[in-house]
């Protein structure tokens, strides 16, 4: 973690390195606004004390905790509590090696120079962008029209079921006698038919279902939405009426026995302020996308450059010929007498 903080320094303190680039020497005081302005410095100094120094640098409380507010939020909770040390190091290393860097003059290099120039333009860039952020207000009835524009998105049922596996099937149980298909079909439609004659799903589906999760709660899927099911089984689900055992449907897990228990929508209030955000991040973003007119490409530079010439094929060196095999003599034979 001490790691992630002192990385994060080089970006969080950018902002601060510009603010040092800018200041400027104050004009010769007169006495009396000396005076005034060392009162002025005493209230500030014991209002806003240093809170770590080195020789001539200081870091006053609000410029430091300012920095520490440049962090992303996920790292704010550390560097405010346990790493508050470790990050006040890291500044105070940053403002000596600026402090450093401006009495070599370093301020003026042209490099510099641009990237200061380029760091400010983002900051401002940020600014702005906060600006139309708290511009734009999505008011509860816009939320409303878009909930019911997209009410589908909305649509929600609560099922149950029984699965049959076959031969092949993800769900299949190990142990289990292993169905063809045609079997797990003609044991599905038997379930079925003891199902609609008065029996008891629940136990059914305790006895029976090889989903042997939703299977322990007496065949309780739970309420899903539009693309959380496999096709076939979620338009069954879907079409069903409440109450409605559906006839068997084939997935590529086996056969289905579905019931619904209720079909109904989100409601309103719990989905509203995630329409909020997503119409006003909508707006905010038709808002910036506004200011590019007339884009234009120098397309000779972002043109991409052609794929590299492949490396002439080189010839294959012919065989060289086998060295020719010294002849073997045969070993003499020697009948016995």
């Amino acid at each position: 973690m001490k790691k992630i903080i002192t990385t994060l320094m080089a970006i969080a303190f950018g902002a601060a390195a510009i603010v040092i680039a800018q200041e400027k020497p104050s004009a010769t005081a007169t006495p009396a606004a000396t005076a005034t302005a060392t009162t002025t410095a005493t209230t500030t100094a014991n209002a806003d004390p240093i809170v770590v120094s080195s020789g001539d640098v200081g870091i006053r409380q609000s410029e430091f905790e300012t920095a520490l507010k440049t962090l992303p939020a996920e790292y704010q909770q550390y560097a405010f509590g346990p790493g508050k040390k470790q990050f006040a190091e890291d500044f105070l290393r940053m403002k000596m090696l600026a402090a450093e860097g401006m009495k070599n003059g370093l301020d003026k290099d042209p490099e510099v120079v641009s990237q200061l120039a380029l760091m400010k333009e983002n900051l401002v860039a940020n600014a702005q962008l906060q600006r139309i952020d708290k511009s734009v207000v999505v008011s509860e009835a816009d939320a409303r029209k878009q909930y019911d524009a997209s009410k589908k998105d909305y649509e929600q049922v609560t099922a149950r079921h029984i699965l049959i596996a076959f031969k092949g099937s993800p769900a299949a149980q190990k142990g289990k006698k292993e169905l063809t298909e045609a079997e797990a079909k003609a044991k599905a439609e038997e379930i079925r038919a003891k199902i609609v004659a008065g029996g008891d799903f629940n136990e059914l589906a305790k006895k029976e279902s090889d989903d042997v999760g939703s299977g322990s709660r007496g065949g309780e899927l739970g309420t899903f939405g539009r693309g959380q099911m496999v096709p076939e089984f979620e338009k069954a689900a879907f079409d069903a009426k409440v109450g409605e055992v559906t006839p068997v449907v084939k997935t590529q897990y086996g056969y289905h026995i579905i019931k619904l228990d209720k079909h109904d929508f989100t409601p309103f209030e719990q989905v509203k302020d995630s329409l909020v955000k997503k119409e006003h991040d909508k707006l905010v973003k038709e808002q910036v996308d506004a200011m590019k007119k007339n884009v234009t490409f120098n397309e000779a530079y972002f043109t991409p450059p052609p794929p590299p010439t492949p490396p002439a094929a080189q010839a294959t060196p012919a065989p060289k010929p086998a060295p020719k095999a010294e002849a073997t003599k045969k070993p003499t034979t020697t009948k016995k007498k």
